[in-house]
């Protein structure tokens, strides 16, 4: 797919400007939306390297969760939890994966109305491979280094508490 061609200026720059002349300074929108263009950017590239393995980004989350468990396997609520995303989106996603042939779903023993989802070989063979695709491409962050990553990630952080991701204690 091609790329779409660069505007000759900075859009957000742009946007930002004249948001201060109607409203004033607010920092806040120009940040806001360089995060979110960012994670269009983000999220098309990482799709577009899972996508030859029938993955999507979430789909892809959900198979290293599932091969970071130490069964490689665990109940459908966990995922959500772990994912931070509602009960039916975690359905989607794993009837996806079993579609695929990548995971399997049974009933959990220590639970009589819980599910649970299990990684299969092929998926383990799948997540390897994305993974090392993903890794060879930085996960679309090649323009910064490690050093700046750890800076990006220090900087969400604060949000991320704020929105009570976890508890910090």
């Amino acid at each position: 797919m091609p790329k779409p061609l660069s505007l000759p200026f900075d859009p957000i720059a742009r946007a930002d400007e004249l948001w201060q002349k109607r409203w004033g300074p607010v920092p806040s929108m120009a940040a806001i939306t360089s995060i979110m263009r960012a994670h269009q950017i983000l999220l098309a590239e990482v799709d577009a390297v899972v996508k030859p393995y029938g993955l999507t980004f979430a789909r892809y989350e959900a198979l290293v969760l599932l091969t970071f468990s130490k069964a490689g396997e665990l109940p459908m609520s966990k995922i959500g939890e772990r994912l931070m995303v509602h009960p039916t989106s975690v359905t989607n996603t794993v009837d996806r994966l079993v579609k695929s042939g990548l995971v399997d779903k049974r009933p959990n023993p220590n639970d009589g109305r819980g599910t649970l989802a299990t990684i299969t070989e092929k998926g383990r063979e799948v997540v390897e491979s994305a993974t090392r695709d993903l890794m060879d491409m930085e996960f679309g962050l090649g323009a910064y280094d490690a050093e700046e990553c750890g800076e990006i990630f220090a900087m969400l952080r604060p949000l991320r508490v704020s929105a009570h991701d976890f508890d910090e204690g």
